[in-house]
């Protein structure tokens, strides 16, 4: 997703998550991440990593993140982008540990000065809306106490109609071009550019 060669001391953005970081379901290949890739334009080189697993829980995530990103930072800046999904509604992780997963990650993260962006869960019809409301709404705060930016997907998109009808032509649950689209617009215009430090485009 970059032009930059691999020894480039440029930016590095890791983006951990689950299927919706690879995109799954657009039949594009890009997703959103290579959509907001696309479209952040820099003097220095920026490299984009995405590292997905489908179905990932927040436990499962806090524990790999740091493994699997220290592989891919380089010797210039490091960022990392956190996209916790909807998972932990699936297996039973409780709302207290969904925070704390989230929280670990996020403080780990500062005490090595990467600076971290966090993108929550979309909606989606496998889990209650409620549940998925608050889950959200738990990681925004998560982020909020520490300064963190947090992207809200999941009530832009509850009732958008073109997100509804992208999901519902697909699978029921994912996205296809339009969602990704639109989840793609949410980071670009909720803080991406200024967490950076570029101007917006």
């Amino acid at each position: 997703m970059s032009a930059a060669s691999p020894d480039a001391a440029g930016t590095r953005i890791c983006v951990v998550g689950d299927e919706l970081v690879a995109g799954l379901g657009d039949a594009r290949g890009m997703g959103w991440v290579g959509r907001v890739a696309a479209r952040t334009p820099s003097e220095s080189p920026l490299a984009f990593f995405t590292l997905a697993v489908p179905g990932e829980t927040s436990t499962s995530l806090s524990g790999r993140w740091e493994t699997e990103c220290n592989r891919r930072f380089g010797s210039g800046e490091n960022r990392l982008v956190v996209a916790p999904g909807s998972a932990d509604l699936l297996h039973g992780v409780s709302l207290a540990r969904s925070r704390l997963n989230l929280a670990n990650v996020l403080d780990d993260a500062a005490n090595r000065q990467i600076p971290t962006f966090v993108v929550g869960p979309p909606p989606r019809t496998d889990v209650p809306e409620s549940a998925l409301g608050d889950l959200s709404g738990a990681f925004a705060d998560v982020c909020q106490r520490r300064r963190v930016t947090y992207v809200e997907t999941f009530e832009p998109l509850r009732t958008h109609e073109q997100w509804l009808s992208d999901t519902s032509a697909g699978d029921g649950t994912h996205p296809q071009q339009a969602g990704y689209g639109l989840l793609a617009w949410l980071v670009l215009h909720n803080g991406w550019h200024e967490w950076l430090g570029l101007p917006q485009e």
